[in-house]
């Protein structure tokens, strides 16, 4: 094994809070009735539907798709009725959206066209590629970048290193814990299939020094492949960082938006995904179901589950005994990047990788103060910027000011407002200037 357990600049040390689900195996949720399946569920183009009222479907049937190229499409997570083709509330757009909405059968029945792909070692690069591409198969991290376009960088962008993500850094989650623990053979399929894909022959799959027991698992599935090693990176926030993971590993430097990790010769993908492309390709079954993890001081009865695409908060929630309080907050992901939701009546989708409930001891908020430019923000930047002035120059809307310091480099991972003494609201300042400076760029 290749221990490195190196980091990377910036960034916090937090609490893990990962004790209530690290050591749950993942379990099966119940199959949904009913499942509602946004036809916008990654970065890029949202799909087009396929179906219609009425129709009929079954698991894996395509439903949505979209003739972009920066697009992933859709498919049914049961079988059974389609009662509704309208918009529904979405967990991470925060608006409602076009969805497919389908009443189960019971009798899950797999689409015919639901095939294995063949031998990894017979199938050619192009075929790999346009598998991932209609098993719609996208970033299950959290960001959903469709995997199909990752592993098609352009000719003038050479790979030499392929990542495999499974630091796992926000407080909480413990899904690619437990499939590195249970699935790892599973999981290097996939990266085995991504890297023929993209035509690269060095893999490292980067895991947090406080998963000891998944490097050893990890390290263990890899024994046999001399192209592939399991390095040891510190549990640091964000440490899952694209950026930050390839400076950790790799020493390199990503340039600004809009570069990208291409820009210096690494792919990087995440645990989920290699296993989603592993059972695309063994089973032809497109990305129909994932791992999650429900948690948080009034889930009754945390759990890391494996549940069919479209099944609702409410749902989930249910299956782990329901809550023994009020919550003050409900989000999807983890707390430093997850999205607080305003209603539980949300579908899961391909990003979600977990819901988290939190109480009000919890979620203590204390009123903003003045900021005393003690300089904690920019140390815990990832990204090198300076927080404190993006803040106060978008609070006086000095936009032109604000381009000087550079928010559209930023990740939105958090850091300088958990570091703020002053408790100010940083991370949405700056989410406001790149809204607005983006919308004066587009002649707003």
């Amino acid at each position: 094994m290749e221990v490195q357990a190196k980091t990377f600049p910036g960034g916090v040390r937090v609490s893990h809070s990962k004790d209530r689900t690290e050591h749950l195996e993942i379990r099966k949720a119940i199959d949904p009735r009913t499942v509602v399946i946004p036809l916008h569920q990654h970065t890029g183009a949202p799909c087009d539907p396929l179906v219609k009222k009425g129709d009929r479907v079954l698991v894996g049937q395509k439903i949505g798709d979209s003739k972009s190229f920066v697009s992933a499409p859709i498919h049914a997570s049961v079988s059974g009725a389609v009662t509704a083709v309208e918009p529904r509330p979405h967990p991470a757009l925060l608006r409602s959206v076009m969805s497919v909405v389908i009443e189960s059968d019971g009798a899950f029945e797999v689409d015919p066209s639901v095939k294995p792909k063949g031998d990894l070692d017979s199938l050619s690069p192009e075929e790999i590629k346009q598998a991932i591409r209609e098993a719609g198969i996208v970033g299950l991290g959290g960001a959903a970048f469709p995997t199909s376009v990752k592993v098609s960088p352009p000719k003038e962008k050479p790979i030499d290193a392929f990542l495999l993500n499974g630091a796992e850094c926000e407080p909480y989650l413990t899904a690619d814990h437990r499939l590195m623990l249970e699935e790892p053979d599973l999981i290097v399929f996939g990266v085995r299939a991504l890297m023929k894909a993209i035509g690269v022959e060095k893999g490292i799959i980067c895991i947090e020094d406080n998963k000891p027991d998944a490097i050893d698992a990890m390290s263990r599935a890899v024994a046999d492949y001399p192209n592939l090693s399991v390095a040891a990176v510190r549990a640091k926030y964000p440490q899952g960082g694209e950026k930050q993971l390839i400076r950790a590993v790799l020493g390199r430097e990503v340039p600004p938006p809009p570069g990208l990790p291409m820009d210096v010769g690494v792919v990087v993908n995440n645990v989920g995904t290699a296993a989603a492309v592993a059972t695309a390709i063994r089973t032809g079954m497109p990305l129909v179901e994932r791992v999650l993890t429900v948690t948080g001081s009034l889930v009754k009865e945390p759990a890391n589950l494996r549940m069919r695409l479209g099944t609702s908060f409410n749902d989930l929630l249910d299956q782990c005994g329901g809550l023994t309080g009020e919550p003050v907050k409900i989000v999807a992901g983890g707390p430093m990047m997850g999205i607080a939701q305003y209603t539980t009546d949300v579908p899961a989708i391909k990003g979600t990788s977990g819901i988290l409930v939190l109480s009000e001891r919890d979620t203590v908020l204390e009123d903003a103060t003045n900021c005393i430019r003690c300089g904690r923000c920019v140390r815990a930047c990832p990204m090198f910027l300076q927080p404190l002035y993006i803040r106060m120059y978008a609070e006086a809307s000095r936009w032109d000011l604000v381009s000087r310091y550079s928010p559209a480099n930023c990740i939105e991972c958090g850091s300088c407002a958990y570091e703020c003494p002053a408790r100010l609201p940083l991370v949405q300042w700056i989410k406001i200037s790149k809204a607005e400076l983006a919308a004066k760029k587009g002649g707003r």
